[in-house]
């Protein structure tokens, strides 16, 4: 089956407008020659004469007065498909996105990112969910938005990314724990009993390489899978938490907190996004707010 030409719907529009091959022929800017052979393509591919003459003008066959509105809207509709998008409206936006984080981010960024959304863009409602593992294909099916992590391999050609902060790690205890005073070295740090943050359950990281490097092993007697779990245990036993200083600062009020003793291991957080959702206008203005207030 061979395809129609799809520019002969303009073609179409502007000679019934008109209902004149000259006329036409200007607006388009076709020569006489060139407008009447497209009107003979015309008249073959609807197998109708379209215009035909009556004294010394054209008028419009039945076939043609009943394709006049519908040629003008389809034509009307694939301009407004090939118009760059129109401006966004914030006020009228509505819009539901979802973003997904580790434990943390949302109490620590959450609350002034939803007030921020809401002043400007009352219509758009947040989605935040929590990561649990770390994989692409929520944000590549459309499940996800927005994405914020820390980039350990290189990420999929069809994922983009921009730095929100560098984070490094910090010790946590409860009020009365020994650790809340007096200096805290290598040996007291390594000789207190720990809970460790891994998703996948491992009993050692990079705090445990960092460690390692002055002589010293801590010794790890729980493993949770978020930081509000092991802060909730270190506010509650003498358990040592050691935690992203930027990402649990809401998560670690009333306790008390330590730099390490050693080369505290740092990490950067990303934000990420599928490439279909690029250059989606409402998309890059949330984007955009998240990176103003992971950076306060």
């Amino acid at each position: 089956m061979v395809r129609p030409d799809l520019n002969l719907l303009v073609t179409l529009n502007v000679l019934l407008e008109e209902g004149s091959v000259t006329r036409a022929g200007e607006r388009l800017a076709l020569s006489p020659s060139a407008m009447s052979r497209a009107l003979a393509r015309l008249r073959r591919a609807t197998g109708d004469p379209l215009l035909v003459r009556a004294g010394r003008g054209l008028v419009p066959t039945p076939r043609a007065v009943e394709l006049r509105d519908r040629v003008r809207a389809l034509v009307q509709e694939a301009e407004a498909v090939l118009r760059p998008a129109e401006r966004l409206d914030l006020a009228t936006l509505e819009r539901t996105f979802a973003l997904r984080s580790s434990d943390g981010f949302v109490e620590r960024f959450g609350p002034t990112l939803v007030a921020e959304v809401g002043r400007v863009a009352p219509g758009v409602r947040l989605r935040f969910l929590r990561k649990t593992k770390k994989d692409t294909a929520p944000l590549r099916e459309g499940m996800v938005d927005l994405e914020t992590g820390v980039i350990e391999h290189a990420l999929p050609p069809d994922v983009l990314s921009e730095p929100l902060f560098t984070d490094h790690f910090i010790g946590v205890v409860r009020s009365e724990h020994p650790l809340s005073t007096g200096e805290v070295t290598a040996a007291r740090y390594a000789s207190s009993r720990h809970v460790h943050v891994s998703r996948r359950g491992l009993t050692e990281g990079l705090v445990d390489e960092a460690l390692r490097a002055t002589g010293h092993e801590r010794e790890v007697v729980t493993v949770v899978d978020g930081f509000s779990a092991a802060l909730a245990l270190a506010g509650a036993s003498d358990l040592v938490a050691t935690v992203p200083e930027r990402h649990t600062a809401n998560l670690r009020r009333g306790m008390c907190f330590f730099e390490l003793p050693f080369h505290a291991p740092e990490v950067t957080v990303s934000l990420m996004w599928h490439v279909r959702l690029d250059a989606d206008p409402a998309h890059r203005w949330l984007r955009d707010r998240v990176i103003d207030v992971s950076s306060s």
